[in-house]
């Protein structure tokens, strides 16, 4: 979602609600975030699961540095379970890595041609072992910027609504979910505005 769609997309939300105009008065814009499309964008998502963001790098880097900075697929299915082991690969993420390179080389998935409808595309993605609902959601946010993700399982959304509404308790995934159809179509615009209202060190 580029910086211009993501404001037009919040000032539309304002218009339309005052405690979003007001939040977005206090803490204003955050930055797009944008992330290429393809599976190493979803590798990068396996490869951070469970680990802080400097051991992501750092298994990151080594993966780049053993199958070179423009690998394919196959590149990475040629390499045995020790090589990846050590690039920082435990046996459950060569599993879901293998079967990521498996199914885009093979042809089964196109990240490339997604389906249109936001729900046929999470149900394609989460084929991927490893990729669960939420990784899907903020794949197609960041890499395919689609303008009505609602990432609703995300504690940092969750957190920045309670905050945003004055609530007593973080609202559950279900109730994030039914709060967030206020926001349709603008609902991907307004996750990035959570999560920049849950990090705003001034609140």
């Amino acid at each position: 979602m580029a910086q211009k769609h993501l404001k037009r997309s919040l000032d539309q939300l304002a218009s339309d609600d005052t405690r979003v105009a007001s939040a977005l008065e206090r803490v204003g814009y955050p930055e797009a975030r944008i992330r290429d499309r393809g599976y190493q964008t979803l590798l990068r998502t396996i490869v951070g699961q469970q680990v802080s963001v400097a051991a992501a790098s750092s298994m990151w880097n080594k993966l780049e540095a053993e199958l070179g900075p423009e690998f394919t697929p196959n590149c990475l299915l040629k390499r045995d379970f020790e090589t990846l082991r050590a690039c920082g690969l435990s046996r459950q993420k060569q599993g879901y890595a293998r079967s990521l390179c498996e199914l885009v080389s093979s042809g089964a998935l196109d990240l490339h041609s997604l389906p249109k409808d936001d729900e046929d595309a999470i149900a394609e993605l989460t084929r991927i072992k490893g990729i669960g609902r939420w990784s899907a959601e903020i794949y197609l946010l960041f890499a395919e910027g689609r303008a009505d993700i609602w990432p609703a399982g995300d504690l940092a959304v969750q957190e920045g609504i309670k905050r945003l509404l004055e609530l007593e308790q973080r609202p559950s995934e279900k109730e994030t979910r039914t709060i967030g159809e206020r926001w349709r179509p603008h609902r991907g615009a307004m996750a990035i505005f959570t999560w920049h209202y849950y990090a705003n060190p001034a609140l």
